[in-house]
């Protein structure tokens, strides 16, 4: 049953919000059919007002407690703000996963104390958390099934570990570090020399090894693009910019500690003949003939 026309959502609030947060999804988000866009900028902006919940002005544990209950209101089918709103209106349309919000929720909780994360087992599973379960989120809007569902994950995964690749010296003055402590101690980085802002070579051979991770799952979920019935050249173009943080991280010498590697307009416009030629032509999965 469609939503009553007094319950629409305002998504000229929702665009808003994206517009303020993120650049690069919005501007994938347009390569969308319509109604699917209208659902992307619905989960969108769910997911970003939770993470605002955590680090936005008079974020903390009672502002996550109340955008989760937001949350369970749009599934109950009774939204009070125009995020929930959008959100109610997605889910009429989508099977979009109650679990996935769950396991995001637990994400944003490791965020609200000091991060210390132990193992690389631990650090792909945050990504999860708060990016890959937006990769779930998004399958059924873009038409996908099981499979496109799981190499969705693998994508938010990249983009995630990519966002922390990018932002070390950012969430050191957070008292944050995903880097786990057995990669911080099995290539010999110090976290005194992070905090002192020194960029040594074992922390490049460090910032290296996790590169590589992270364009292994970009290989792994740009190959699911072919189990999607609509927006492939949407997912393409924000999963391109993504990457092309890694390009800029690279060439800097991984200077990620004083600095924030990021593309301009000019090189976003770049990538989208290759988001169009990625959804016409979707990488095949490594090792498939």
């Amino acid at each position: 049953m469609r939503m009553p026309a007094s319950m629409e959502p305002d998504w000229k609030a929702l665009l808003r919000v994206l517009r303020a947060h993120s650049a690069t999804f919005y501007l994938g988000s347009l390569l969308f059919p319509k109604e699917a866009r209208k659902g992307a900028w619905a989960v969108y902006a769910a997911c970003r007002l939770g993470d605002e919940a955590v680090d936005g002005e008079g974020g903390g544990p009672e502002a996550l407690e109340a955008w989760w209950a937001g949350v369970e209101r749009a599934y109950r089918g009774r939204p009070l703000a125009e995020w929930e709103k959008g959100l109610a209106w997605a889910l009429e349309r989508w099977d979009i996963p109650f679990e996935a919000f769950l396991h995001m929720r637990e994400g944003f909780q490791t965020d609200l104390g000091p991060v210390r994360l132990g193992t690389e087992a631990e650090l792909l599973r945050y990504c999860y958390q708060v990016a890959g379960t937006v990769g779930r989120m998004m399958a059924p809007i873009a038409g996908g099934g099981k499979e496109a569902e799981a190499r969705a994950v693998k994508l938010g995964q990249a983009m995630q570990l990519t966002n922390i690749l990018r932002d070390v010296g950012e969430d050191l003055g957070r008292d944050r570090v995903y880097l786990p402590s057995e990669l911080l101690k099995a290539y010999g980085v110090r976290l005194s020399d992070l905090e002192a802002g020194r960029i040594t070579p074992e922390y490049r051979a460090l910032m290296a090894h996790l590169e590589g991770k992270a364009r292994a799952l970009y290989r792994e979920g740009l190959a699911g693009l072919g189990h999607l019935k609509v927006g492939r050249a949407a997912i393409a173009l924000a999963a391109l910019q993504y990457r092309g943080i890694l390009d800029k991280l690279r060439l800097s010498g991984y200077d990620n500690l004083g600095r924030r590697a990021h593309l301009k307009a000019w090189e976003r416009a770049l990538l989208l003949p290759k988001a169009f030629l990625a959804a016409r032509f979707p990488p095949r999965p490594e090792g498939s003939p």
